[in-house]
């Protein structure tokens, strides 16, 4: 227990200190949005930074061709770990825009980059809802590709839960690919749950960036199998690197 709280405090600290000590620059950075372009790259530096500083070595395999990832598309990857969101930033090299919980307002370090880069929605207002849809769909338009976690939470178990419609409708409505992410380990480094009594641990950190599911000429009437698909193939993936 006494290396696992000690690697977990280790963790969170070199989280904070480079965070205050990046936080001036990403106030400047995402003052405009002409420059979220360079502040998406100094996450990508700082999120490479927190995985090595704390032991965690990303292992990234790309079945699509790295350098035509479609663009606008949406990522679509399961929901394990807090660190799913650092390690999509060492996964993905071009610029996406997430959509986060409203939770994230909450915290006053953190509302720098979800208020003015990223999306923010409240799932339990409707109104709220659809109005993140509605900024996600513009992010699309402007050719900038967006980033969902559709199982709207954290499976601390590393089992998939039910997954929501709204990624997958909107990727319809905008024509857009769906490319699925898979992170298989996560959670058994920093799984959600008590402090004292959750996994946490440095190690490998093992993700595939899977080939893009095309929506072309797909209408509402195939909102559920295209969810379904994609969540069989982040499914099988995962099954398939289980032990491994």
């Amino acid at each position: 227990m006494i290396p696992r709280i000690l690697w977990k405090l280790w963790f969170v600290l070199n989280f904070l200190i480079t965070l205050l000590l990046l936080y001036p620059v990403f106030l400047v950075l995402l003052s405009r949005e002409s420059r979220f372009g360079a502040a998406f790259h100094l996450i990508r530096f700082w999120a490479k930074w927190l995985c090595y500083g704390a032991g965690l070595f990303p292992v990234v395999k790309y079945e699509i061709d790295i350098n035509n990832i479609p663009e606008p598309c949406i990522f679509i990857s399961n929901h394990s770990s807090y660190i799913d969101i650092i390690l999509s930033y060492v996964v993905v090299p071009n610029f996406f825009i997430f959509v986060g919980k409203q939770e994230l307002d909450k915290a006053p370090l953190f509302r720098l980059f979800f208020k003015r880069m990223h999306i923010l929605v409240n799932r339990k207002s409707n109104v709220d809802s659809h109005r993140a849809y509605l900024r996600s769909g513009e992010k699309i338009d402007k050719g900038q590709s967006v980033f969902i976690f559709p199982e709207a939470t954290i499976s601390s178990s590393g089992t998939l839960i039910p997954f929501k419609n709204g990624a997958f409708k909107l990727a319809i409505d905008k024509q857009v690919p769906v490319v699925p992410i898979v992170f298989f380990d996560n959670w058994k480094h920093l799984q959600s749950g008590g402090f004292l009594t959750s996994n946490g641990r440095p190690g490998i950190l093992r993700a595939r960036m899977l080939n893009a599911v095309g929506t072309k000429g797909l209408t509402n009437a195939d909102l559920i199998p295209l969810r379904e698909k994609v969540k069989s193939i982040i499914q099988e993936t995962l099954e398939k690197g289980i032990g491994k």
